[in-house]
């Protein structure tokens, strides 16, 4: 007896499927999990206590949510970018209306919304809402999700390639106690979270084999935000964090349809067949121009994933993971600082700045305050004349000053970073928060901005000379040739340096006229000193050597 589905609907609860099991004849309800009313994302309140919030439940309660309390800085990250995208939506200023406002209507717009603390229109939020399906578990349009793969994969990825920081396949468990012969099962809500992380941050390289129209591939690209450092401008309220980090309209952009994933329209049923993979759009066909900012920010994904629900829904037990486009997406994401390589040929010329966990956020404050582009040069190849970069600041920064003046003084930077390679390997995730911005801002006080480029541009100039005279001072008291990794003096004298450097950093911001140079100088000199103190003791040599570097940092001083 084939599976016949009956929609069983009440007056207030969320619609609950029912089927016909078969061989028994009776009705079973299908697992669901409506993120919009399921508490899944956690939010952190003014008084500060947490809550789980639905998607609609955020919106409706932003005005008076302090901020995302998510556990995971890459789930965060991608949560904000949805909230944006609906934001936007129930506000009016995705400028999807015809005709399209102009650069000078949309700031408009978005100061009047800032002007009512009151929040998001609750008729807006229902009706944005109730259009679209936002159940994780839908057996037609699954939330985030591609039905299809059911039928066109052959085997499932498991749930601990699903979850982040698992082992799964043949990994050792050295950090975690789950195991593929013994797969636990993960929370509907996390399952959530690591879904978006696959979609932001996923690898690239062997998936599992997906078959579409006779044509078999295994491999994925990276996720188009991998190893990336994202920026969010950060608002006294989740309400104000949202406005202000929606994207201006730009007449480049598509003028078309925007769909995000959820909004497009629902395929076809075939009737002689409950799933018909041909009947949604080819995952190997040329994808639709990026527009923004529904497929900005939501629609480009490079990866494919179905969760395999427990009974009752409140647990994924399994999962798909594959690749979803073979093509490129090019766009600008605008939360990330962009390197601008001119000499290179266009789908090369911009490149994301990465996360590194080692590098402290402060250094990256000036591409945010600098409203122009910025020369800068890196590495040895700078000895080369080559490498020649600009640097840019992310899109959603160009807009701040049309922010009221209340709001602008508030304002600080949200930092999401991921440390990765371009390929498999996860080192670690990271969070961080700025002090208010907006005093150094340019179009504040170009004076300040520029202050803070000079401040960054020295202590990293010193921190350089700190690294090659701490190894050529290691090299000369051992006797060695350069070592395949950086010397036990090298590290311990960056890892002292660079915590005082971001001390002195933002007390030099305080005193324009006290010298830059000097001030860092004097950091790298203790923080040699102190690396090497044990050295001079065990090491004939070392005295000697660690004292000419010494005199190299003092002439790094005037």
């Amino acid at each position: 007896m084939a599976c016949a589905e009956i929609p069983l609907r009440r007056a207030n609860p969320p619609e609950i499927h029912l089927l016909f099991a078969p061989g028994i004849g009776s009705c079973v309800s299908s697992p669901h999990f409506e993120t919009d009313k399921e508490p899944c994302i956690p939010v952190l309140f003014p008084d500060g206590h947490q809550e789980e919030l639905g998607w609609r439940d955020v919106l409706l309660r932003a005005h008076l949510i302090k901020d995302l309390a998510l556990p995971l800085p890459p789930a965060a990250s991608a949560v904000l970018r949805l909230l944006v995208v609906m934001a936007a939506r129930v506000s009016g200023l995705d400028a999807r209306g015809q005709p399209r406002m102009t650069a000078r209507q949309w700031a408009a717009r978005r100061r009047e919304l800032l002007a009512h603390p009151t929040g998001f229109g609750p008729d807006a939020v229902h009706a944005y809402f109730d259009a679209y399906i936002w159940d994780l578990f839908h057996p037609v349009r699954p939330f985030l999700q591609d039905p299809r793969l059911a039928v066109q994969c052959p085997q499932r990825a498991g749930v601990n390639k699903l979850v982040f920081g698992r082992p799964e396949g043949n990994n050792l468990s050295w950090l975690s106690p789950h195991s593929d012969t013994d797969p636990q099962s993960v929370p509907s809500t996390q399952a959530l979270w690591h879904m978006l992380i696959h979609h932001y941050y996923g690898a690239a390289g062997q998936w599992s084999v997906r078959t579409v129209e006779g044509r078999s591939f295994n491999r994925a690209k990276a996720g188009p935000l991998r190893s990336s450092l994202s920026f969010h401008p950060l608002g006294r309220t989740l309400y104000e964090t949202l406005l202000a980090g929606i994207p201006k309209p730009d007449p480049s952009w598509p003028d078309q349809v925007d769909p995000c994933p959820w909004e497009e329209p629902l395929p076809h049923p075939d009737p002689d067949d409950d799933l018909d993979p041909a009947e949604d759009p080819d995952p190997d066909a040329a994808p639709p121009p990026v527009s923004s900012p529904g497929r900005l920010l939501t629609g480009r994904s490079r990866h494919a994933v179905l969760l395999i629900p427990a009974p009752d829904g409140r647990h994924v037990v399994d999962a798909y993971l594959t690749w979803a486009t073979q093509k490129k997406l090019p766009a600008l994401d605008p939360y990330l600082i962009h390197h601008i390589h001119a000499d290179e040929p266009v789908t090369r010329r911009h490149r994301p700045r990465r996360a590194d966990a080692d590098r402290a956020v402060w250094r990256d404050l000036d591409a945010l305050l600098l409203a122009g582009d910025e020369d800068d040069r890196k590495g040895t190849q700078a000895m080369n004349g080559k490498g020649r970069y600009t640097v840019q600041r992310p899109d959603a920064f160009t807009t701040l000053n049309d922010l009221p003046p209340d709001l602008r003084a508030a304002l600080r930077v949200r930092v999401y970073g991921f440390d990765q390679d371009g390929k498999t390997n996860n080192r670690t995730w990271y969070t961080a928060l700025t002090p208010p911005i907006w005093p150094w801002m340019q179009e504040c006080d170009p004076a300040a901005a520029e202050r803070v480029a000079q401040c960054r541009k020295v202590a990293e100039e010193i921190g350089a000379h700190l690294d090659r005279l701490s190894q050529d001072a290691w090299k000369q008291t051992t006797n060695s040739a350069s070592p395949r990794h950086l010397p036990s003096w090298t590290r311990n004298a960056r890892t002292l340096y660079w915590p005082r450097a971001e001390a002195t950093f933002f007390s030099l911001l305080k005193e324009p006229d006290r010298s830059a140079r000097a001030a860092f100088a004097a950091d790298a000199i203790g923080a040699l000193r102190t690396a090497t103190r044990p050295a001079i003791a065990q090491h004939f040599r070392a005295a000697e050597a660690v004292a000419t570097a010494l005199a190299q940092l003092r002439l790094c001083s005037r």
